[in-house]
């Protein structure tokens, strides 16, 4: 049995992920801003009030796991946001900054002391992030914010290769659920399953790779 922590465990993927890694006998803890009856129903420790913009609610649930050795840390919690280059609210696309790309920086370097040789980190990203399969443009934060975020994986997978700590990007697909509207190919359950094959075989010698969830290496 290992300890996952996973961010934005509440509701949609970060539920599944939550709901298959506790069926399989794993120890989860959910991270959310606040809790759903979904996620309470599970039996897993939820850990609420977490906020992955915010340095102190982070460092919170920190201390609040203090004595448990992290085995793979899931950084899900994520926001969509569509801008055009006629609406380019930048108040939202900062948002989507702090979100999708500062916050599972934030949560990463926090946790890193209850890390140890052998944890994984992995990053739910996306493959709007990728320069190279932008074919149609716009939704600019929600991209520009995915790419930080990649290029925020690959220095973490450098910087802590010393430490024998592999980090994975993975892309879970067009996912249907509330964030996207329920539009997309693959349901929660689908798309949960091939995370965590993935993160199940992130290891020193694919981290830093940018993963689609069903196994496809995706261009940067």
């Amino acid at each position: 049995m290992a300890n996952y922590v996973i961010t934005g465990a509440n509701r949609g993927i970060g539920l599944e992920l939550a709901r298959q890694l506790s069926a399989r006998g794993e120890s989860v803890f959910a991270l959310c801003r606040q809790s759903s009856p979904e996620l309470t129903a599970l039996g897993v420790q939820v850990v609420d009030g977490v906020d992955v913009c915010e340095d102190a609610a982070v460092a919170t649930a920190v201390q609040s796991l203090i004595h448990v050795p992290v085995d793979v840390l899931i950084n899900n919690a994520g926001w969509l946001s569509d801008e055009s280059l006629e609406d380019l609210d930048f108040a939202r696309i900062r948002r989507s900054f702090e979100i999708n790309a500062l916050g599972p920086l934030r949560v990463s370097a926090a946790f890193l002391p209850l890390l140890r040789r052998g944890s994984k980190i992995a990053l739910i990203t996306s493959r709007m992030g990728s320069i190279g399969d932008n074919g149609s443009g716009g939704r600019y934060g929600y991209r520009m914010a995915k790419a930080a975020l990649n290029m925020a994986g690959m220095s973490l997978a450098r910087d802590l290769a010393p430490r024998e700590i592999a980090v994975g990007i993975l892309h879970p697909g067009f996912v249907r659920t509330a964030m996207t509207g329920y539009q997309g190919m693959t349901d929660p359950p689908a798309a949960a399953a091939q995370l965590i094959a993935r993160i199940d075989g992130l290891n020193l010698s694919n981290s830093g790779t940018f993963w689609h969830a069903n196994g496809e290496e995706l261009p940067w």
